[in-house]
């Protein structure tokens, strides 16, 4: 009954114009147009436009991204996209979707020119970060895009603990700006750490590069060591800043929870890089007093890589020695002729200390030496210049 009324009524609306020669402006496909509800239900809402005409939304084109239309009633004003010009009642079939899927995408590519802060709620989670909600659109906040407080610091890159840990925010709101969106890929990007930088922004603003920080760390992983100072902000000391010395493992030489004093060495948005080495002289200036080509020198070996050996010759000094210095004889690998931990004897053949490098050789100790007089007048003529260009090859110590 109610669609038989609906095309009558439209029938003759448009019957009394043509017959006054007026032209009514008709939409077409795709075009949004306004009207009044004449009826609502659960599955369909009857839209009278401007007395003109009658259409009709109904099923899942009642859905409406913008929220906008989730409590019409009767009377209200409402906009819907035309679908089609006449269905099988005579009548527009709208759509309150499409309409409110270009108004929601409208609002948010608003949001994202105004660098507005809003609350995203976390409805799912996955290994490459988290789903959140925008209003009544999907969008996506990347493991990249948490701030230090919330990033998942997981031991060897844990795939499933990353997902564990992540998991816990499903349910929590949190702060976010919208960083990149695409209407037609259904594609939004947020950033927790873009709205934190917001925020902070004055507190950042105090900070500069070459400033010297007190702190206490908070994390220690593969790659380095986590602190934390002033107002909540954070650095990360890369394993290189640690310290002067080759190390293999942060956790050797720091733990969560000391106190350390670091200089700021790089600021990139809330991207802090700190330094602990930078406060304390480089022992390799020290190193050419100490130490020099063609001296004997006993060193612990550290540790055995196919093309040699790490070795230490003091806390602060460690040189390499090249598999093709280790002997005369060919070897295949340099665990023939040492193991880590074991100390042996070397001879010094090249030192850089602007580039941290000391070369060694056990193979240079029993090579026949002259006298000592003429030794002493020959080694910086001839030998030492020989080892340098030797050095500069394959010889050198690899960080």
């Amino acid at each position: 009954m109610k669609k038989t009324v609906a095309k009558k009524e439209q029938a003759g609306v448009m019957d009394s114009l043509l017959a006054s020669d007026q032209q009514p402006s008709l939409p077409k496909v795709d075009d949004v147009v306004q009207g009044t509800i004449v009826s609502v239900s659960k599955n369909e809402a009857y839209l009278d436009i401007k007395g003109l005409m009658m259409g009709v939304i109904r099923g899942r084109e009642l859905f409406d991204e913008s929220g906008n239309t989730s409590s019409l009633k009767v009377g209200d004003t409402a906009q819907a996209t035309v679908l089609e010009l006449e269905n099988e009642q005579g009548i527009l079939e709208l759509s309150f979707r499409q309409a409110g899927h270009q108004k929601a995408w409208g609002d948010l590519e608003d949001l994202m020119k105004k660098g507005t802060i809003i609350d995203v709620p976390v409805i799912n989670a996955n290994k490459g970060g988290l789903m959140v909600s925008v209003g009544r659109v999907e969008g996506f906040l990347p493991v990249s895009q948490l701030t230090v407080e919330h990033y998942p610091r997981v031991e060897g890159g844990d795939k499933t603990r990353i997902l564990e840990l992540l998991s816990k925010f499903i349910g929590t709101p949190l702060k976010a700006k919208i960083i990149d969106i695409n209407e037609e890929e259904d594609k939004l990007i947020v950033s927790e750490k873009a709205a934190w930088e917001e925020e902070q922004r004055d507190v950042l603003a105090q900070y500069h590069v070459g400033d010297i920080v007190e702190g206490k760390v908070t994390g220690v992983v593969d790659f380095g060591a986590f602190v934390e100072f002033g107002k909540h902000l954070e650095g990360l000391v890369h394993i290189s800043e640690l310290a002067w010395q080759r190390i293999d493992d942060p956790r050797d030489i720091i733990k969560v929870g000391n106190e350390v004093r670091a200089k700021i060495i790089g600021i990139e948005g809330s991207k802090i890089s700190l330094s602990l080495k930078a406060l304390v002289q480089d022992p390799w200036k020290e190193a050419v007093r100490r130490y020099s080509i063609g001296q004997k020198v006993s060193g612990r070996v550290l540790k055995v890589n196919p093309f040699g050996l790490f070795v230490e010759l003091d806390q602060d000094i460690h040189g390499l020695a090249h598999i093709s210095e280790l002997s005369e004889k060919h070897i295949h690998s340099p665990s023939e002729v040492a193991k880590a931990g074991d100390t042996v004897e070397f001879k010094i053949i090249s030192i850089e200390p602007e580039n941290h490098r000391l070369g060694l050789s056990i193979k240079a100790l029993t090579e026949s030496e002259k006298p000592a007089e003429s030794a002493a007048e020959e080694i910086p003529a001839n030998a030492v210049e020989q080892e340098q260009e030797t050095a500069s090859g394959d010889n050198q110590l690899k960080e």
